[in-house]
């Protein structure tokens, strides 16, 4: 391949460009993680996080990926076989069900479109019709990064409290962040979330392996009776050890350096303000598409995401093929469709370290690439209008 200048152009949904501030912090030599230092830093870090998931529950962080967070949730506050209720709303909504079954829940997907958020009134009439409160667990994802479709959390917590009649339903709420945590307003204590998942690599600006859950009381005591053996997962010595500031294994030394950089720039900036600049480079995104004749496949407002846009393309166009274009002619790489949507649609980010002028250039891109893509390209055979489940 022959030398490009400038650098690569990262437009996907995540992982996220990683600005320099974050990248000299984690520039630096390891410390020693039984030290001082390191316990200093490893509890500034975790009183950080408990302002950017709105809690004054505790944060653990695991060196993994977010599916290391997700099987975490799991096995800590349920038991095998458990009922757990999961909302079809895109891929990684299916790939937790996946990750559920596997462990051997009895998880049920509500089926989805790939167009909607979860329906909050569709989780209180399944929980109205559980009178013997065999659900114990109803997962959602907050924002699902492969379709840039949003869910209304503190709208589901409500729909489960009424579903229980003066008590509420007594199941927990399982909420995944990784594409929305310090990306969009969420509020874990305020919503009464009892575990949210979280990565690295998304909102944080960070790459990616570190994991974190935030855990309610009501959580911590479902732990209590878990039927579950865990060992790497465990909530329990996780929270003995970060107590002095250590981790019960080697923590990911490196990138603990990098969110504690990460934090600092969240909080000058300040929270709210990081939000208003993802939502108006939201609006600005998907005025563009709007203007290309093209469609956004969030179908209601109400749910468009301010992280990301997933946009449809014209009927027997590859969006691949088109992002193969872009990627060749101004190397710049967008988000590709997964799932059922492959093909179909393509992505772009307006989240953590975007700009006026980042998201400026990702649009003068795509136009430039897409009008004669779609003067040039022939009809692709069998590559049909997106048909919803």
């Amino acid at each position: 391949m022959s030398y490009k200048s400038g650098r690569h152009f990262l437009q996907i949904p995540g992982p996220t460009n990683v600005p320099g501030r974050i990248l000299r912090a984690m520039d630096r030599p390891t410390m020693d993680h039984r030290g001082p230092a390191f316990a200093e830093m490893t509890k500034e870090v975790l009183s950080g996080l408990k302002g950017i998931f709105r809690t004054e529950q505790p944060v653990v962080i695991y060196p993994a990926s977010g599916t290391g967070a997700w099987e975490a949730a799991l096995v800590n506050a349920l038991s095998p076989g458990d009922r757990v209720l999961m909302f079809e709303t895109g891929q990684f909504a299916t790939l937790w069900q996946r990750v559920a079954e596997r462990l051997g829940f009895d998880a049920e997907l509500v089926p989805g479109d790939w167009r909607s958020g979860v329906k909050p009134e569709e989780v209180e009439a399944r929980l109205a019709d559980d009178g013997g409160h065999a659900i114990k667990a109803v997962c959602a994802v907050h924002n699902e990064t492969s379709t840039g479709v949003t869910s209304n959390i503190k709208a589901i917590r409500k729909a489960m409290d009424r579903a229980g009649g003066k008590t509420g339903h007594p199941a927990l709420l399982m909420v995944d962040t990784i594409s929305s945590l310090a990306s969009i307003d969420y509020r874990h204590d305020d919503w009464g979330v009892d575990v949210t998942v979280a990565g690295s690599q998304k909102g944080l600006m960070l790459p990616p392996g570190l994991s974190f859950n935030a855990i309610s009381e009501k959580a911590l005591k479902a732990a209590e009776t878990s039927g579950f053996r865990q060992s790497y997962w465990r909530w329990d010595d996780m929270l003995e050890a970060n107590e002095n500031g250590f981790f019960p294994y080697t923590p990911a030394t490196n990138l603990l350096y990098g969110l504690k950089e990460s934090l600092g720039m969240l909080n000058e900036e300040g929270l709210d303000n990081v939000f208003a600049r993802h939502d108006r480079l939201a609006e600005a995104t998907r005025l563009a598409v709007s203007a290309w004749g093209l469609e956004v496949l969030c179908r209601n407002p109400a749910e468009y995401s301010s992280s990301l846009t997933a946009v449809l393309m014209p009927d027997g166009l590859d969006a691949d093929e088109f992002r193969k274009l872009v990627l060749e002619r101004f190397d710049m790489s967008l988000g590709n469709g997964l799932g059922k949507i492959a093909g179909k649609v393509f992505r772009m980010r307006h989240r953590a370290a975007s700009n006026e002028l980042l998201m400026a250039g990702t649009l003068f891109c795509v136009e430039k690439v897409l009008s004669p893509f779609r003067a040039n390209s022939a009809q692709v055979p069998g590559a049909g209008p997106f048909v919803s489940a």
